[in-house]
């Protein structure tokens, strides 16, 4: 009887004992996977090879803003900001969106002989964005002193990574992904 009694009480603590060790939540995996964190990513390289487009695309956990480049990649620096301002003139650029992201682009639009080689037709509304989940507005804030900037007003301040890609050819992109939450 009494070893009935210590099997059973062994039972009931092993099960008791197993009800407290909890599986890690689901909520504190990554959304789709995304660690790539809020703060400043630069790459100092400079070259001068001319910004052509500015495009944008929508993924199924992140808005894509990429910057076509026709020579070898450039370098960047992007971070978020209370206001972006104009190149040169030091303007604010209004921007739609409850966080600002500064584009600096170390390349110029314009060509060796001053001749601009990205000129949108609105430099306020670069990409219609309607329908977008993060972006909200991506703007032109100039090309001053072999650098190109632009403002992207965004939902929030939310995650973001920068890399550049080659080609198509000898062609360059810079790539900034924003996801679409934490």
């Amino acid at each position: 009887m009494m070893k009935k009694i210590g099997a059973l009480l062994a039972a009931f603590l092993l099960v008791l004992g197993l009800g407290l060790v909890v599986p890690g939540s689901a909520a504190a995996a990554p959304y789709c996977g995304i660690t790539w964190g809020s703060l400043v990513k630069v790459n100092s390289s400079m070259t001068s090879a001319p910004v052509t487009n500015v495009r944008a695309g929508e993924h199924p956990c992140f808005d894509r803003m990429v910057v076509d480049i026709r020579g070898k990649g450039a370098g960047y620096r992007v971070e978020y900001v209370s206001a972006v301002r104009a190149d040169e003139s030091g303007q604010i650029i209004p921007l739609r969106g409850g966080a600002f992201l500064l584009v600096i682009v170390k390349a110029p639009s314009y060509d060796r002989f001053g001749n601009a080689t990205y000129n949108p037709a609105n430099p306020k509304e670069l990409v219609n964005l309607a329908g977008y989940t993060t972006f909200r507005q991506l703007a032109s804030a100039g090309s001053f002193e072999g650098q190109s900037t632009f403002g992207v007003g965004v939902r929030a301040r939310l995650p973001f990574r920068v890399f550049t890609l080659d080609g198509p050819g000898t062609a360059s992109r810079l790539v900034i992904d924003v996801a679409h939450r934490w």
